[in-house]
């Protein structure tokens, strides 16, 4: 219990990033077409609009990565103080974002990108802590 109060500020992050990337990896398995459609209307003007099904596939699996990494670092910290797993997927996430902000500015969605925004800074926050 220590170890949870020690840590509760990363914990907190970890759990806001788990909910947003597993929740947005899990709805991408199981609405693949649905998502694959919608993106692809999205990016249909965009230098990406030939490559959006590799693309959505590559950050479908980075967001679970990350999302897994992140829930086994929760545990890790809250059993032995451990952050390494934590910081990695929480380091994969910023990456992912950065991958999809760089869609969006592409999609010039701007609206969109700024949206990222939010969430990158609290990412980036969960690895200044983890690093420390």
């Amino acid at each position: 219990m220590e170890l949870l109060q020690k840590h509760i500020t990363e914990i907190l992050i970890l759990l806001f990033l788990i909910v947003t990337f597993l929740q947005s990896g899990i709805d991408k398995l199981t609405d693949w077409k649905g998502n694959l459609s919608f993106i692809k209307g999205h990016f249909k003007n965009s230098p990406l609009k030939n490559s959006v099904p590799l693309l959505l596939g590559v950050v479908l699996l980075l967001e679970i990565i990350s999302g897994v990494f992140m829930l086994i670092g929760v545990y890790q910290l809250i059993t032995d103080g451990a952050k390494e797993i934590a910081l990695m997927g929480v380091e994969i996430a910023a990456i992912v974002l950065i991958a999809l902000l760089i869609g969006q500015r592409l999609a010039k969605d701007y609206a969109g990108a700024m949206t990222l925004a939010v969430y990158f800074i609290i990412t980036i926050f969960g690895v200044f802590l983890l690093n420390k």
